[in-house]
């Protein structure tokens, strides 16, 4: 018989003849929902030729937020007289026919097309897309880049364009990182863009090779950990369901590079049933801990945390420390960098004339008053030129602004920021306000945390999906225990049983002693979600009535829909 020869269509398109329109936008936050376009930037491109480039401001219809302004550039002069997204639309979507859609973190920009088209009548664009970070996670190691940004992913492959924040610029710093990530690519075998396409979500032959890994593997709540043929443990991790996601790395769903690599290694997978969910959640922030995985990112070095600490002596100061003491200092955090608590720092000095020297001065204590005292930023009680009595006053004023009350402070930094905004001084703003970010999301953090961290004891039940409840014991913001009361069961000996059988906890210095801090949180998520009843609490759950919870809804509502990660996964941006 014949050989029967395939067609081109079925060969595939090669890359060398498919027609990309690399594309960026700039927008007024971070949902399609909510936010508008600002600026679009495209170049169309086909075998490694630039055909054309679409390039336009957008009028959003409303006020460009002011932290937009500073970071991207856009202002509202510079979009008063541009067209509307209407009238920008069409043109667009005349650019991209018949072309595959590219974009860095692509499901971002396409949201936003899409939402615009819904919104004007027109039917949303059926390319094909690409996204640049898919592609650079498969075919890039971790040895090679850190991580999949844009600006690591530009300055990797040397493009002749620096990603600035501006949409036209961003898309052709993209397209040199598309043309080397296809280059990579063809190391692969791959040639064609269907090859291309089955390329960035396939499995690899080592997935393929160890799916035998999840066949021991339960069905239920727990932990589970890579380990490799020696013992090390390599990844830790948790799931409702463990079967399931253990299997889920051996498949296309798993692109991340490191993960792949990770599962090269692994020789075998441990697993550590648990009774709820909640405590799954728990014991792998404990495992990793205390293991510290090297494929794990998150938590695994929790003692390394700093906090920020109002000293106990006559003249108190700001120190950062990574102890908490059994002293009658306060104390704020806790912070994940030094950079965050120094910024805490400069925040509350913004607002309070505390002293910036470092060391321990007395009441006898005199020496020159630096320039602090000049600027007024310091009633210089080294020199003798503020009393104790007086300093006192500033430093109860830090005590409250960290503890209970950081109104002070909000007010005085926002009484600046709007001042330089009005000066048209953005950067100094955007500074301030970071720094009084840092600040009050901190304070919050705290406040919740000890909230729970100073109750003894506290006992609280959620529904269960087969109609029991899920138990924990909660002391001092620890996890003591957890159990399962089945369906149609006496609560009191069930609930006294697990009460009885927990495990003793005992309290210790500062605002979070007995577990750590994400601990905590996830009890407190839990504690907050639909459904929680509390059966046993000794002492009071509550919040301060000024404290900085109520702040920080203001805060966040500034940055709201900017999606944080989104745009530092971008570019390292800050804001959207």
């Amino acid at each position: 018989m014949d050989a029967v020869q395939g067609t081109l269509d079925e060969l595939g398109t090669p890359l060398q003849e498919v027609t990309f329109v690399v594309f960026d936008l700039e927008t007024t936050g971070g949902s399609p929902a909510e936010h508008a376009i600002t600026e679009i930037g495209a170049v169309k491109v086909r075998g490694g030729e630039v055909l054309g480039e679409f390039a336009t401001l957008v009028d959003p219809g409303g006020p460009i937020p002011p932290f937009i302004s500073v970071l991207t550039g856009i202002t509202d002069a510079m979009v008063v007289a541009a067209p509307r997204i209407e009238s920008v639309l069409p043109a667009f979507l005349e650019f991209i026919t018949g072309s595959v859609l590219v974009a860095h973190n692509a499901g971002f920009d396409t949201g936003f097309i899409k939402a615009a088209c819904q919104a004007h009548g027109y039917p949303p664009p059926k390319n094909a897309v690409l996204d640049t970070v898919d592609l650079a996670r498969r075919v890039l190691t971790r040895d090679e880049i850190p991580n999949a940004k844009l600006g690591t992913l530009a300055r990797f492959f040397r493009s002749s364009t620096e990603p600035i924040h501006r949409a036209l610029h961003d898309a052709r710093a993209t397209v040199d990182v598309l043309h080397g990530l296809i280059g990579r690519s063809g190391s692969f075998q791959v040639h064609t863009f269907e090859e291309l396409k089955s390329f960035v979500r396939a499995p690899t032959p080592e997935q393929q090779r160890k799916r035998h890994l999840a066949e021991h593997v339960p069905h239920a709540p727990g932990v589970y950990l890579f380990e490799d043929e020696r013992g090390e443990v390599l990844y830790i991790g948790k799931s409702t369901n463990l079967r399931n996601r253990v299997r889920s790395y051996f498949t296309a769903s798993e692109t991340r590079p490191r993960i792949r690599e990770m599962i090269g290694i692994a020789d075998r997978v441990r697993h550590v049933v648990c009774a709820t969910n909640l405590e799954a959640e728990v014991r792998e922030l404990r495992l990793i801990g205390g293991a510290k995985p090297r494929y794990n990112r998150r938590s695994r070095f929790p003692e390394k945390v700093v906090w920020l600490k109002l000293t106990d002596e006559p003249f108190p100061r700001l120190s950062i420390v990574r102890e908490l003491r059994a002293d009658d200092g306060t104390y704020l955090g806790p912070f994940s960098s030094q950079r965050a608590a120094d910024d805490a720092r400069t925040a509350l000095y913004d607002a309070v004339p505390l002293r910036q020297c470092t060391e321990r001065i007395s009441l006898t204590t005199r020496r020159p008053a630096c320039a602090l005292y000049e600027m007024g930023r310091c009633g210089a009680p080294c020199a003798g030129l503020e009393s104790s009595a007086d300093y006192s006053v500033h430093a109860e004023l830090a005590r409250r602004a960290m503890l209970t009350d950081v109104g002070p402070v909000y007010s005085a930094i926002s009484a600046r920021m709007e001042r330089l905004s009005v000066e048209q001084r953005y950067e100094e703003a955007s500074v301030d306000r970071d720094r009084l970010a840092v600040f009050v999301r901190a304070a919050a953090r705290m406040q919740r945390l000890s909230s729970l961290t100073r109750l003894p004891h506290l006992v609280a039940a959620s529904p269960a999906f087969d109609g029991g409840w899920d138990l924990h014991v909660i002391r001092y913001g620890r996890l003591a225990a957890a159990g399962v009361m089945p369906r149609g069961a006496h609560p009191t000996p069930f609930v006294e049983s697990l009460v009885t059988s927990a495990e003793q906890v005992q309290p210790g210095p500062g605002p979070v002693h007995a577990a750590s801090a994400e601990e905590t949180e996830c009890i407190l998520r839990w504690l907050e979600s639909p459904g929680v009843r509390l059966v046993q609490v000794d002492g009071d759950w509550t919040l301060p009535v000024h404290g900085a919870a109520r702040v920080k809804a203001r805060i966040e509502q500034a940055y709201r829909g900017l999606d944080l990660d989104r745009s530092r996964s971008r570019e390292g941006r800050p804001l959207r």
